[in-house]
């Protein structure tokens, strides 16, 4: 027996993927894909290629390409709301409001890809899938705040603007640390924190816009409202 025959005899069956198995597989994929490329510039050749799999076997698990994309988006979107859901569910405000901000980072920091994808315009429609993850995660603090407002005899019909604004200070930092990346994490979280519950225990009841007859000149000095 040749050494050639000896080799391959010796040499183990690659296993087979399951279903699921292979599923996955292209799923991640295909998430590098379109974070590099994007949705129009992605093509099903090139995740085939990568995957080390005919273009059929995509088709036969996705349909196309808007199918492939939309299960990705779904399953980011399913994993940015886990990890938002067990942040909420902190005791203390503060924690949870620092928690949501280091749940958020840490996911851009693990799974910048995912996050890319979601934060990314297309021509498809789900292409809205971050901003329904945005109102799904406002929703969460809204019903939050509601409880948080009736406590300190704070309007609750004014938590849905507050949600909004946590929610989207949170979601812009991220995407501005998924380039940066600096400070670390921590810090970020830390500084959301400050910003955001330091104004929070602060609310005043009734807050009033300056008046334009009180701005000052060139030099945007303020007057002093009477009683301040």
């Amino acid at each position: 027996m040749t050494s050639s025959a000896k080799a391959n005899r010796a040499a183990p069956a690659r296993k087979r993927m399951t279903a699921a198995e292979r599923r996955n597989q292209l799923v991640d994929t295909a998430r590098s894909v379109f974070a590099d490329r994007g949705y129009e510039a992605a093509t099903i050749e090139e995740v085939a290629a990568k995957a080390g799999v005919s273009k059929p076997v995509v088709y036969e698990h996705f349909g196309g390409k808007e199918g492939l994309y939309a299960v990705v988006v779904d399953r980011e979107m399913e994993m940015v709301l886990e990890v938002f859901s067990r942040a909420m569910r902190e005791d203390r405000s503060k924690t949870r409001i620092e928690q949501i901000a280091l749940a958020l980072l840490t996911y851009v920091e693990e799974r910048a890809d995912g996050f890319r994808i979601l934060t990314r315009n297309s021509s498809v429609e789900h292409s809205g899938g971050y901003s329904t993850l945005l109102n799904d995660l406002v929703g969460q603090v809204e019903n939050h705040l509601e409880g948080e407002f009736e406590r300190k005899n704070l309007d609750p019909e004014l938590a849905p603007l507050y949600a909004q604004a946590l929610v989207g200070m949170v979601a812009m930092t991220a995407q501005w640390w998924l380039e940066v990346r600096t400070p670390p994490k921590e810090a970020v979280a830390a500084h959301i924190v400050n910003l955001s519950w330091y104004g929070l225990i602060g609310l005043k009841e009734n807050p009033v816009a300056i008046e334009p007859s009180r701005l000052g000149g060139p030099d945007g000095t303020v007057e002093p409202a009477p009683g301040d």
